[in-house]
């Protein structure tokens, strides 16, 4: 035998052992939102626990504008699968409001836990009501987030939608902005508690309020859907809070675009949901994930590979 061929032989199994190497090796972009909310945190404690329990796997959680970017780069096959409120994500594969022109095949990986809208402001703005925002600078969430989405109906809800002055703020930008007077008011969407709404309520000389919205939830659902609920913010979540706040509930789904192969979909939601007590650790949120919440309080098509999963966990789906 030929020292060249033994010599091609050697390299020929390196190149095997090298491209099955790639081919186990996978890279994963975890859509999130912006650093003073809950999706960031959750989304690196999903990054952290994916990468560290299944061989291969490198995944990174990436600031976004949430929600509604989140299924546009879904869609644009930028980002492997993220964070969205269930409204946003009725929207893009019903090709709906700010997915009129291209709908999203996105498919839900896990109901996580309910998103609650915050109407922010403080006791020094006088403002009581939804009512009081009319002709008030408020920050509506940044450009292409949930938040935005679940303001403008809220507003349009209370009639007030075109009388006040709007800011599109992330949650972080829209506090620094409440204490240096620049707004009066912000309206946030995200889990409890809200870091960024924390920093406010805990800022020497500002005493923070939170505005009962929960009354407009039926005109929301008539014209969009029954997709809000009525809930309550409890009291002392926040520093100042004295009594409950009733607002309006809205889910969070991961979700992944369609084509995400089933194992990929399945290996996903098993490491997630049996590692859940370190995703608790990350933020307490995670604790309301349940196996309950799947079976119905997801508005788009559950993924395949997820939905197995689920099934095996005794989840029963009414569709």
């Amino acid at each position: 035998m030929s020292r060249n061929f033994v010599k091609g032989i050697l390299v020929a199994a390196a190149l095997g052992v090298a491209a099955l190497a790639s081919a186990q090796s996978m890279r994963l972009s975890i859509g999130t939102g912006g650093t003073g909310g809950v999706y960031y945190p959750m989304g690196g404690g999903m990054a952290a626990i994916l990468s560290k329990y299944v061989p291969g796997w490198e995944a990174t959680a990436e600031v976004t504008g949430a929600s509604v970017a989140n299924l546009q780069l879904i869609g644009q096959g930028k980002q492997d699968f993220g964070f969205t409120m269930a409204d946003a994500a009725y929207d893009a594969v019903s090709g709906l409001a700010k997915f009129k022109d291209k709908k999203v095949d996105a498919r839900t990986l896990m109901v996580l836990y309910p998103n609650k809208m915050h109407v922010v402001t403080t006791e020094a703005s006088g403002i009581r009501t939804l009512a009081d925002l009319k002709g008030k600078r408020i920050s509506t969430g940044e450009p292409n987030s949930g938040t935005e989405v679940m303001a403008m109906r809220l507003l349009e809800a209370a009639g007030i939608d075109k009388d006040v002055q709007r800011e599109r703020l992330s949650v972080a930008e829209g506090v620094n902005a409440i204490k240096d007077r620049k707004i009066d008011a912000l309206i946030w969407v995200g889990g409890l508690p809200t870091a960024a709404i924390t920093d406010l309520a805990t800022t020497p000389g500002i005493t923070l309020k939170l505005i009962d919205h929960a009354q407009y939830a039926d005109a929301m659902n008539k014209k969009w859907g029954p997709l809000y609920v009525k809930g309550k913010i409890p009291a002392n979540t926040y520093k100042g809070q004295t009594a409950d706040v009733a607002n309006l509930d809205v889910w969070n789904l991961l979700v992944a675009d369609r084509k995400m192969s089933d194992q990929q979909a399945y290996t996903i939601v098993k490491t997630l949901i049996e590692r859940k007590d370190e995703l608790v650790a990350v933020h307490r949120e995670a604790k309301n994930i349940t196996l309950d919440a799947q079976a119905s309080a997801s508005p788009i098509p559950f993924h395949p590979g997820a939905r197995k999963y689920f099934e095996e966990r005794g989840v029963k789906f009414a569709h």
